[in-house]
């Protein structure tokens, strides 16, 4: 049903903690798991939906991500998504998103994820070159990408994202651009390109480690990443691809509604292991523990006060700092008049500092409407946002 937008909306996102194998660099909450295990989890998660039920709240967006959401068999995701429309007002036309890795969803996964109303496809690709996937512990080749994408397609899918990663190891600036050249020829409505982040405690950090002390170095220097980002987004550009995001980029229209939720600070609710959410000014995150989440929601009386943990009541100084640095995130920037709405003072008296500062050294733009970072400001995103964090 399409529903007024006057009335309060929300986005649900839900994390499918399940994978084949943990990829090299991965330190998302996922792993591998058999079938008993995946049933029980898929199990508790609607419970938890239906415990979390806002009926007078309007859903625009769902996003099922991972780990490898398409792990799950047909009546798993049929079960988890009939859970939401029983305890939310789904709008008819909400975006909601699957994650999927090649190799785990096949004809028929694409078939239901049609029928039961999933409308977007993310891919996970990372790399057209089948000697990184190698080296990032990927399963996948490039050839069994290309028929996961194909078989979307055939299934009637016209919204669809392909993920893919700038400075893997060993990667080159001419495979990384054929891939990008890959995946244009593709015609996909979106493409995230993310720069890989070497995180603590994964297979990638030990094998790093290891390549430096024996004097090598297996990662792009930081000059040939940021050179590598640059040739990236000129590249998309020149194809119709509009960067409206600092890593993503779509065609006129299909931007990632789901995403610039999170970076416009729309509430959303996450359920499932780890998910976080920001709610009615209130950011909180679920347990990480699976064994824990499923006996929860077997035997406590109170399982949502139970799972919920970090319960934070943003201040007005969080609410100003987050909404300039996730907000800046995006290309088009921020609105004064909607900081001004929102915190009922102008972006001046509490930003014109910064804002100074910033334009001077050529990181930031404003004029009368809007604030936003300059290609300079964007390559150097994480120094320049945290000038907006207030003493």
């Amino acid at each position: 049903m399409k529903l007024d937008r006057i009335s309060h909306h929300i986005e649900i996102y839900i994390h499918i903690p399940f994978c084949i194998r943990k990829c090299n660099y991965c330190d998302f909450l996922s792993a591998p798991a058999n079938d008993e295990t995946i049933e029980a989890y898929v199990n508790a998660l609607v419970l938890e939906i239906k415990a979390s039920a806002q009926t007078s709240q309007v859903v625009d967006s769902i996003f099922i991500g991972g780990g490898t959401p398409s792990i799950l068999n047909k009546n798993q995701i049929t079960k988890i998504l009939d859970a939401i429309k029983l305890s939310f007002l789904v709008d008819e036309n909400a975006e909601i998103t699957i994650e999927v890795n090649p190799n785990t969803a096949d004809r028929e996964k694409f078939e239901t994820y049609k029928k039961i109303g999933i409308n977007r496809i993310s891919i996970g690709l990372q790399s057209a070159n089948d000697a990184e996937l190698k080296a990032i512990g990927r399963l996948h080749t490039y050839a069994e990408f290309l028929e996961t994408y194909k078989t979307a397609r055939e299934c009637g899918f016209e919204n669809i994202n392909v993920d893919i990663m700038e400075a893997l190891p060993h990667q080159k600036k001419e495979t990384l651009l054929d891939t990008v050249k890959k995946v244009i020829d593709l015609n996909p409505e979106h493409i995230s390109a993310y720069s890989l982040i070497v995180e603590e405690g994964t297979l990638l950090k030990t094998q790093v480690k290891e390549a430096r002390l024996n004097g090598l170095d297996i990662l792009p220097s930081e000059d040939e990443e940021r050179e590598m980002y640059e040739l990236v987004s000129k590249l998309l550009a020149d194809n119709n691809y509009i960067q409206y995001e600092i890593s993503n980029y779509s065609k006129k229209g299909y931007e990632c509604r789901h995403n610039v939720g999170y970076w416009k600070r729309k509430d959303y609710m996450g359920m499932g292991i780890g998910a976080a959410s920001l709610f009615k000014k209130t950011r909180y995150n679920n347990i990480s523990d699976l064994t824990e989440y499923i006996k929860i929601w077997n035997d406590n009386k109170n399982p949502l006060g139970a799972i919920r943990e970090n319960i934070t009541e943003l201040s007005l100084k969080d609410e100003m700092e987050e909404f300039m640095f996730l907000g800046l995130r995006m290309t088009s920037g921020i609105s004064k008049e909607e900081f001004l709405e929102k915190f009922n003072t102008s972006y001046e008296t509490v930003y014109g500092g910064v804002d100074e500062k910033l334009c001077k050294i050529g990181m930031l733009e404003s004029d009368e409407k809007n604030v936003w970072l300059t290609k300079k400001g964007r390559d150097l995103s994480n120094i320049v946002l945290a000038e907006y964090l207030l003493d």
